[in-house]
C-alpha cells in the first residue's frame, strides 16, 4: 500500500507540473503564496503543514491532502501531531472529514 501512496503523490506533483509548464505566470505567483505561507514563523513549517492537511482534509481534497501530509513529514511532524490536528479536522468538518481523516492518517504510515 506504500508504493500506491507514494505513487498517487508522484501522480499529484507531476499534474501540478504539467498545470505549471500551461500557466507559468499563475503557478509563479501561487508559488509565492505557497512560500510566505508555509515559512516557519510563529508556527513552525511542520505546524503550517498540518494546518494546509487538516483543511484539505476538510474539503476532502485527496492529491493536497497527500502533499501536506509529506509536507508535515519532511519538516518532522510526528504522527502524534497529525493526529491532533486531524481532530481538529473532524470537530470542524464532521463525519466527511472523519473519512478524509483517515487517508491522511494511512498516507502519513504509507509515506
Amino acid at each position: 500500500m506504500a508504493t500506491e501512496t507514494k505513487e498517487k503523490l508522484n501522480a499529484a506533483k507531476g499534474r501540478i507540473g504539467a498545470f505549471a509548464k500551461a500557466t507559468p505566470g499563475l503557478m509563479e505567483g501561487f508559488g509565492k503564496i505557497s512560500k510566505t505561507a508555509t515559512t516557519a514563523g510563529s508556527f513552525s513549517a511542520a505546524q503550517k503543514e498540518l494546518v494546509a492537511t487538516a483543511i484539505a482534509v476538510v474539503q476532502g481534497c485527496e492529491d493536497c491532502i497527500l502533499y501536506h501530509v509529506d509536507g508535515a513529514r519532511r519538516h518532522g511532524a510526528s504522527e502524534h501531531d497529525l493526529v491532533e490536528a486531524l481532530e481538529v479536522a473532524v470537530e470542524m468538518g464532521g463525519g466527511p472529514a472523519l473519512m478524509y481523516a483517515g487517508k491522511a492518517l494511512e498516507a502519513y504510515r504509507d509515506l
